[in-house]
């Protein structure tokens, strides 16, 4: 199994001063780096298999890899063109998603629980996997993933009216892909970058893995785990007042 975690954005909307911009992934919690959680997580879930996707400052997270020092080092892929959108970004790791094996690809972003961790990696190989929240905020913000009869069926922002489902939550920024899936969403993500679609966000290519019904999907409920992804400077105050607080300790690391 592969993680591929997507890290090369600017994170704008976190409104930071200029010379203060930095990676998502170097926020800190807790004396720890979000990316430092991630890594300490893949390791104890057993994947050591780990792509960076970095762009934006990307040579502090480079010092960030070597101030942990964790073996195996994780591999560094850059997107130049960090400034458009997470579909090209994905494009830039299409070698790593067609390697073989599972694929999990992950947003930098997010300070969550091990529960969701173990939520996305557990039971056999070759599978494809969404998780969701169903306590989650109504309004533009969050992808909406939505499920009828057990089935995937719309994974966006914006829901069509009269859209019919059995149930909706939020989508957790990760996913795991079984190598046919992983490779068909490359695929589908070099489609986007022929055709001038490169800023989109890579949400849009996974929607359409799933409305075109090549791969069959898993949705695995983490209603009651904490997460939260970190867009705005309350997602800051709100990911050290109210989620950090309820996560579990991270194995084998002092908090």
């Amino acid at each position: 199994m592969r993680a591929i975690i997507l890290a090369a954005g600017r994170g704008l909307r976190l409104q930071q001063p200029e010379a203060q911009q930095m990676p998502k992934c170097l926020l800190q919690f807790d004396g720890m780096s979000l990316l430092e959680r991630h890594l300490h997580m893949l390791k104890s879930a057993g994947v050591e298999d780990i792509v960076l996707a970095l762009g934006f400052r990307h040579e502090l997270v480079e010092a960030e890899l070597d101030r942990l020092a964790l073996q195996p080092r994780p591999e560094v892929v850059l997107n130049p063109r960090f400034d458009l959108g997470s579909v090209l970004t994905v494009h830039t790791v299409a070698e790593a998603m067609g390697r073989g094996g599972d694929v999990l690809l992950m947003d930098a972003d997010v300070l969550y629980d091990e529960r969701i961790m173990s939520a996305l990696v557990a039971g056999s190989q070759a599978v494809n996997r969404l998780l969701i929240d169903r306590d989650f905020e109504i309004g533009d913000e969050p992808v909406k993933l939505c499920v009828r009869d057990g089935v995937p069926i719309e994974l966006r922002k914006q829901l069509a009216v009269g859209l019919q489902y059995d149930t909706i939550g939020e989508s957790v920024g990760f996913f795991r892909f079984n190598e046919a899936g992983a490779r068909r969403l490359a695929a589908i993500v070099a489609a986007y970058v022929d055709s001038d679609r490169a800023h989109m966000p890579h949400e849009e290519a996974v929607r359409d893995l799933l409305q075109e019904g090549s791969q069959l999907f898993e949705v695995t409920d983490v209603t009651g785990s904490p997460w939260i992804e970190i867009d705005f400077p309350n997602d800051v105050a709100r990911a050290a007042e109210e989620v950090l607080p309820q996560l579990q300790s991270l194995s084998g690391v002092t908090r």
